[in-house]
């Protein structure tokens, strides 16, 4: 695993806490000479996981659509920055160069994408490790609603445990190794 995929929100979050663990989890990475992929902005938790990752010596590439760069949220520090047409070309490139994946806390657009990625799981486009990281148990309601649906019959055990749900960065790449 050498290139891992974070999805994240362009909102840093109402509680400290999430910009923390983002920060953290990035110089982690970094120190452990693993290159992040994300979307590409300078603003929110992405900024924030891409200035931390960079001011530790690690690789960062954006991905971003034209739209986003035209909006000036494009961060210009970046070890690469590839500019794509759209959302879905932006998605595509990021789980294609990508061999992990995992989302931070975040918005409709962070849970769009991990839905996406974990779907394309399920019926066997990849086989890249995914996780989210549940800092200050964001995702528990996430977990509450996966677990009904397979205890209702519409989610496989097996389908269901390909979704890592890790308290912090540790536990995260602990469970990965």
């Amino acid at each position: 695993m050498k290139t891992i995929c974070v999805y994240c929100g362009s909102n840093p979050g109402k509680d400290p806490v999430y910009l923390e663990a983002a920060t953290a989890m990035a110089r982690t990475f970094a120190e452990r000479g693993l290159r992040i992929v994300y979307g590409g902005a300078q603003v929110g938790v992405m900024g924030a996981v891409a200035d931390a990752a960079l001011a530790a010596g690690g690789e960062v590439v954006g991905v971003i659509p034209q739209l986003l760069v035209d909006r000036e949220v494009a961060h210009q520090g970046l070890t690469e920055l590839h500019v794509v047409e759209n959302m879905h070309e932006r998605k595509a490139l990021m789980a294609e160069l990508a061999d992990a994946f995992v989302a931070l806390p975040g918005g409709i657009g962070t849970l769009e994408e991990l839905i996406e990625v974990y779907t394309w799981s399920y019926l066997g486009i990849h086989d890249k490790p995914l996780a989210v990281l549940n800092t200050a148990g964001f995702y528990d309601r996430l977990t509450a609603f996966l677990d009904h649906a397979m205890h209702e019959g519409f989610l496989r055990p097996e389908h269901r445990s390909r979704l890592l749900v890790a308290p912090d960065t540790e536990a995260l790449l602990a469970a990965w190794t």
